[in-house]
Formats: C-alpha cells, structure tokens, sequence
C-alpha cells in the first residue's frame, strides 16, 4: 500500500509538472527578472540621470516644480528617488470643476536640477513583474491562471518530496555525461538544494491572492458587499474638502521628517497632497514597504497642508495583516539589500531550471523507446517544440524587448506597447522554428541566437545611448553597468550551452541502449 502511494505520488507529480511546466518556467523566470525590476527600468530608460540626492532636497525640488506647474490641481503625487530608482516621479490631476476632477498627468524630473527628464516611454522591469501574475491577459483571468498554476506547482513539490524517499542523497549525487541520468542529478539537486526557496515562494503567492481564491471566510462575514471588506483591511484616508479659499502650502521636508519619527526611521513611499492650493490642504506620507520583511499596507500619517498638525495616523497592523504582510515581504523581496536580491535572483533561476529540467527529463525518457524506429509520435514532437519555445524560446524574447527599447526611436509613438509586441512577435517566431525544425538542431540554433542577442546588448547600449560600460562604470551607476554586465554573462553561457549541445552525441549511453532509464529505479 505504501509502494502504492508512492507510485501514485510519481505519477501526481510527472504529469501536473508536464501539463503546467511551460507556463511555470514562464512565470518564474519573469518573476525571477522582477526582483531587479528597478534596475531593468532604469537601462530602459537611460536618460534618467543616476543622483545621490537625500529627501529632503528632492522634496524640497518637486514641490518647487509643481508648484509652478500645477498650482491648482486637485491633487499631486510625489514618488521620490531610492538607490534603485533614480527618477523623481511627480503626478497631479487636474481640477475641472468643484465637483470633477481631470485627468492624470505624469513628469519625470531630475531631482539635482528641477529640469523636467524628457525619458523615452517604456514598460521596463514592469512589464516582467506584471507579466509574472498577470500573463498579459486581462483581469482577472491571468492572476486566475497563474494561481492555478502556483497551486500546481505546490502539489508537485509536495509530491516530489514523497516520491523521492532518498531526497538528501540524490542532492549529493550527480553523474556527469550520463544522458537522462545528469538530468535527473541535476534536477533532484536542484530541487533539493532551495528546496525552501520552492515552498516559500510558491506558498506566499497563494496566500497574497487568498482573498481571490479562496473567499469563503470574506463572504461568511461580509456577504456580497466585498467592497467593506477590502475598506476594513486597508482603510482609505479621509481628507478634508476643498473650502474655495487661497492658502500656503508648506513645506513637504518637515512633514516628510515627523512622518519618519512616528514609524521609528521607516522610510518614505511617497506623498499626496490633497487641494494644495486651498486653506483646507492635506498631506499624507505614506510608508514604503522595503524598509522591512513585514511589508505594511497602509501606514500613513495625515497633515494639515497650511497648518502642519497632524490630522490622523494609521494605527498598528493586526496580527493577520503582519502574518498576511510577512508572506507579501517574502515573496516581493522588496527589503532586500543588493547581496540579499542577488540570493532571491539565483533561488528563482534554481527553480525556473528545476521546472526546465523536469520537462526535458519526462520527455527524453519517452524518446528512448522510439530511439531504434526514429519514427516521433505526435505527442512528443508537439511536447519537444513547447519545451524549446518555453525554455530558449522565451530567453529570445526577453532578448528582443531589450533590443527593441534601444532600436525603436526614442519618440516613436507608443513605443513601450510596441516593446511589448516585439517580445511576443519573437516568442511566436520561435514557436515557429522549433516547428520546422528537428529538435537538437532547434536547441543549437536558438540558443546560438539568444546568446548572440544578450551578448551584444553592452555593444547595442553603446551604439545608441551614452551610457555605455566605460561611463556607468566610471560614475558608479551600477544598475546601469550591472545590466550590461548580466546580459554579456548570460550571453556567453548561453553560447557555451549551444556549443555543448553541437557536441553532444546523438547516440544514447550503453545503460540507456541496453535497458533504458526509468525513473521508478531512480526514485527508489
């Protein structure tokens, strides 16, 4: 009965990994991008200067230019620069009437100088981080997908677990040039070695869209008015109305300053000034999530905008909002410092390359059996194609939406949808290719093309911006040089994965001619 369950086990975990494993490589490797999802954005968009500039200068600069700019706007929003994210980002909405307000008005502006930054349009690191949970589709089909998904992926390394009864031995195991027996090395070692990077990163993200998924307990006390609910856990500031009268604005920097005494040295988000040029002006600071693992939801304090008293402050988190917001701060990866994110970046690549192996390993064990007809069933060529445009497909992509944003012009009309299209349009031509052609000659031409393209991306930067290897490096701005420098590493591996596979021998082992490999005997 045991050796039952566990077989069963296998068989849970050998076909919810197949099923789902493409759509699970897609979303890890996105999501593993989106841990230097401010990094990314900053290449994307070089224009941005790189300034250390503290917040009270940078306050002290976004004030003065709204103020010249949108001194009678309903309201302003101010997103202040962090050592990731150069840009100070202002945004207001413009007053169309006592009753109405307009539209939505976005500048970017060096924080130094005041002088607006004329940055090219781009999605940048975004795009991957929305990407990851959204699936470019819209809402809210694509978070029910990849939920679906991450469930998935929890029950196939809970099934895992059990099947390998020698899990810590297979960690220290690995055979090299062993055909499907490396695969399986790696993939157990892998598997087994951010094991708790697996459970912690696919568990989190089911509990962040709990609320989604399983709303069993919200309709239990709330009924159908969700609405109260999400107003009870995350609770709106209520500000004053406008009263028709002139008034000073005060200084942001020592609002910003008691905002940072009443949370212990938390830092700053951003700010939202209600009707800053009214009597009855209001401020609210709201706390950024990335000063701590507990990421906080709500924290804000409310200013008189004329007077400076404080007009209220978001109370302490309840215990399920800490416990809620400790699985958020996990995942995001938002309080990391550059070693920490370097360590969430090589976990989720551990992971996306355990999902990748996983399904390399289900579908060359099948192949074996038709290795002496050389006659493919349909169900494994269609299984071989999805494997190279899941896997070296989607790195070409990635690739082409870095070329896109330095080849496109950097006024060029909706240029930032356009990067988007270029990432699928090459993702589709990958699909293509791997349908023309044989599976190993697929393999080297993709990853040949995909290591050309990251490779020559400092080259690329060089060409069409200013901000090459030689000037990032010699200002420090190591997000920009960084970038460069990962792209150029990727590239080079990927060029060494091509020649590996050019030089594999198509034939298989003796073990694998004379018995085949099954997994049941490694399992055991």
């Amino acid at each position: 009965m045991k050796e039952g369950f566990r077989q069963a086990m296998a068989w849970l975990h050998t076909w919810v990994g197949l099923i789902f494993g493409w759509l699970l490589f897609a979303i890890f490797l996105t999501g593993t991008l989106a841990y230097f999802n401010d990094e990314i954005t900053h290449w994307m968009q070089p224009e941005v200067p790189a300034r250390t500039v503290d917040d009270a200068r940078s306050l002290a600069v976004a004030q003065d230019y709204l103020q010249q700019h949108a001194p009678t706007a309903a309201r302003w929003f101010i997103n202040l620069p962090t050592h990731r994210d150069p840009g100070l980002s202002v945004m207001w909405q413009d007053k169309i009437d006592p009753g109405r307000r307009g539209n939505f008005i976005e500048k970017l502006i060096d924080p130094l100088t005041g002088e607006q930054v004329q940055a090219r349009e781009s999605r940048g690191g975004d795009f991957f981080y929305r990407f990851h949970f959204q699936l470019q589709m819209p809402h809210p089909w694509g978070r029910w997908l990849s939920t679906i998904a991450a469930m998935v992926m929890f029950v196939a390394l809970i099934t895992g677990i059990i099947t390998h009864k020698k899990i810590f031995k297979d960690f220290f195991t690995f055979r090299p040039r062993k055909g499907q027996r490396s695969w399986l090395d790696g993939h157990n070692a892998v598997g087994v070695l951010v094991l708790p990077f697996h459970l912690m990163i696919t568990y989190s993200s089911l509990v962040i869209f709990m609320s989604m998924v399983m709303p069993a307990s919200i309709i239990a006390s709330y009924g159908d008015d969700t609405r109260a609910f999400f107003n009870d856990v995350f609770p709106s500031t209520n500000n004053a109305p406008a009263l028709g009268q002139p008034g000073k604005l005060l200084p942001l920097g020592p609002l910003v300053e008691q905002a940072k005494a009443r949370w212990g040295g938390g830092h700053v988000g951003r700010l939202a000034v209600n009707n800053p040029g009214d009597v009855n002006a209001s401020v609210n600071v709201f706390r950024a999530g990335s000063d701590r693992v507990v990421h906080d939801f709500g924290s804000t304090v409310s200013f008189s905008g004329t007077r400076g008293e404080v007009l209220s402050a978001s109370a302490g988190q309840s215990l399920p909002m800490a416990i809620g917001g400790s699985f958020y701060g996990l995942h995001m990866g938002h309080f990391a410092g550059p070693v920490l994110r370097w360590l969430y970046f090589i976990c989720g690549l551990a992971s996306t390359v355990m999902i990748g192996t996983g399904l390399v390993i289900w579908l060359g064990k099948r192949q074996l059996k038709h290795a002496k007809s050389g006659v493919m069933p349909f169900e494994l060529r269609l299984v071989e194609v999805l494997n190279i445009a899941s896997m070296s497909g989607l790195v070409i992509a990635i690739a082409a939406f870095f070329w896109a944003n330095r080849v496109l012009p950097a006024h060029f009309a909706e240029r930032s949808a356009w990067e988007v299209q270029s990432f699928f349009v090459a993702w589709g031509l990958t699909l293509l290719h791997a349908m023309l052609r044989r599976g190993h000659r697929a393999w080297v031409e993709q990853l040949g093309v995909g290591a050309l393209l990251l490779a020559a991306v400092p080259l690329l930067n060089a060409l069409t911006t200013s901000e090459h290897l030689g000037v990032s490096l010699a200002k420090g701005d190591w997000a920009m040089a960084g970038f460069d420098l990962a792209c150029l590493g990727s590239g080079i591996f990927l060029a060494w994965a091509a020649w590996k596979m050019q030089h594999r021998q198509p034939t298989q082992s003796k073990a694998e001619r004379t018995h085949g490999l099954t997994l049941k005997g490694e399992m055991n």
